[in-house]
């Protein structure tokens, strides 16, 4: 359904035009004082001013040039039906998908959802399809900080690059022994090799030692095999967690499979980005009335001083929905995965920073799944006391949990989950696994009170349908090495139908 513009009737009927003449009208001396006569009582100045001006365009024979106006004009002094103070009001019809009504879908499906037996629980089938052409394995050739294993990073890389983790002192006394004053090098993004060879190369020859900052995406991805084979080594096998991460990681992914014993230790990940500062940054409204509007503002103004209030700027949270860049909130996840198939039973894994208004925003999201666990939930305080106080460790646990589910929902993008996306396709034979939504459609979905439960599983199987036929995705030349590692980091492996054998090529 299109929204239409609706204009408010003013309660007259419009009159009907009068007949048209047989030919120019002229203005008549000698006719009869009447309904056209400028001095009617009640008539105003205005009324006078009008009938003057009107006359005299008449004697000219303007009147055919002037008609559309004359006419409206006449009709408005005339009939006096339209004061001249009022002006008409244009009411819009929110756009489809504009409006958060997610709250009003769940309490419509809400019966309907939980009677539903009629399939089997989609943590059984789901990656079903089987792919031609064999699978694919990881190839690297692997060498005879805080948050990563360094020694191990080091070591790992000895054979093929060189790295340090201390500056030798007679370079460092060149520059005072501060790094602030060694020179920084602005690449730009996703520079190529040339530019490094004909610019970076010869400063650093120059200087012996440089500063690149910022450090991430400086170079492009077309870049020659050497170069993506490193990238493959230092990004899958030498970069790795520190071993109390790691060790508390996989405590609790046992931990998960243990519960989850039922459905042969299968669980499902999900990581929501609902905190207060993503909603704050999206500037989406959704329906927390004016406690959310205060809390938003505040929080746009602690994180972004001033970003969001500069003159001239003006925030669409209706086409921001429409296009499919608001979070999605603990219930639209809940509504998501029921309709994909995922029963109340399922174990979910919820890899997330503090919810915003957790109390009222997760209710929905338990009731629909009794079992959803955290890391906070999983591991005891002693346990992560130590990481606490630290986002990018605590980041680093979910990371680790989500990296070993069976499947692995992404809702906001980001480095988090494009980089896990990569690194389960590492682990699964080349896919991922993963469960990317289409937000726009949701956002359709959602706004819609009406809809019936078939109609709602309907579209979600398919967009369930959809994550699971893609399948092995190979990286196109635009594409990031570390969400597509195929086929730069990895071999295909050809089965062979007959004997079961396989090779590699």
């Amino acid at each position: 359904m299109h929204a239409k513009n609706r204009i408010s009737s003013s309660g007259h009927s419009t009159p009907s035009p009068p007949a048209s003449p047989l030919r120019s009208p002229r203005y008549r001396h000698g006719r009869k004082p009447g309904r056209f006569s400028p001095f009617q009582p009640g008539r105003t100045v205005a009324h006078h001013v009008a009938w003057l001006l009107l006359s005299a365009l008449l004697r000219r024979q303007g009147i055919f040039l002037f008609a559309p106006l004359i006419y409206i004009s006449g009709m408005l002094l005339y009939m006096g039906t339209v004061s001249f103070d009022v002006v008409p009001l244009v009411k819009h019809r929110p756009a489809p998908g504009s409006v958060y009504r997610s709250p009003q879908v769940y309490e419509k499906l809400k019966i309907e959802m939980n009677e539903d037996y009629s399939s089997a629980d989609a943590i059984l089938t789901i990656w079903k399809n089987s792919y031609k052409g064999g699978e694919w394995r990881p190839c690297v050739n692997k060498p005879s900080e805080d948050i990563y294993d360094e020694d191990y990073f080091i070591s790992a890389l000895e054979n093929n690059v060189q790295v340090v983790d201390k500056i030798p002192e007679y370079i460092m006394e060149r520059f005072d022994h501060n790094l602030t004053n060694v020179y920084n090098f602005k690449i730009k993004a996703w520079s190529s090799i040339q530019y490094y060879r004909d610019e970076v190369l010869p400063k650093l020859l120059e200087e012996k030692i440089i500063r690149i900052s910022p450090f991430a995406n400086r170079l492009s991805f077309d870049a020659p095999p050497a170069v993506q084979r490193l990238r493959c080594l230092a990004n899958y096998e030498a970069l790795r967690f520190s071993s109390t991460i790691l060790s508390l990681g996989e405590t609790l992914v046992a931990r998960m499979k243990k519960l989850s014993a039922n459905t042969g230790g299968k669980y499902v990940s999900v990581h929501l980005r609902f905190e207060e500062d993503m909603v704050a940054f999206s500037c989406c409204v959704f329906d927390g009335g004016e406690q959310e509007k205060e809390d938003m503002k505040n929080a746009r103004e602690r994180g972004w001083k001033g970003k969001f209030t500069k003159p001239g700027r003006v925030i669409r949270p209706g086409a921001i929905r429409i296009n499919g860049k608001c979070p999605l909130t603990p219930l639209e996840v809940g509504l998501m995965l029921r309709g994909m198939g995922f029963g109340n039973n399922t174990y979910i894994f919820l890899a997330s920073g503090k919810i915003y208004n957790a109390e009222k925003t997760m209710a929905p999201l338990l009731d629909m799944f009794p079992n959803l666990q955290t890391k906070e939930m999983l591991a005891s305080e002693e346990e992560l006391a130590p990481y606490k106080n630290f986002s990018s460790r605590m980041a680093a646990i979910d990371y680790t949990v989500c990296l070993h589910s069976e499947v692995f929902v992404t809702t906001q993008g980001g480095n988090f989950p494009h980089f896990l996306m990569g690194h389960r396709r590492y682990l699964f034979g080349g896919h991922s696994k993963t469960i990317r939504p289409d937000k726009r459609k949701l956002a359709l979905l959602f706004d819609n009170p009406n809809i019936g439960w078939k109609s709602f599983k309907r579209q979600m199987l398919n967009m369930r349908s959809h994550s699971d036929s893609k399948g092995f995705e190979l990286k196109k030349p635009v594409d990031s090495i570390y969400t597509f590692p195929c086929p730069d980091c990895m071999c295909r492996t050809n089965k062979s139908a007959n004997s079961g054998s396989s090779s590699a090529t």
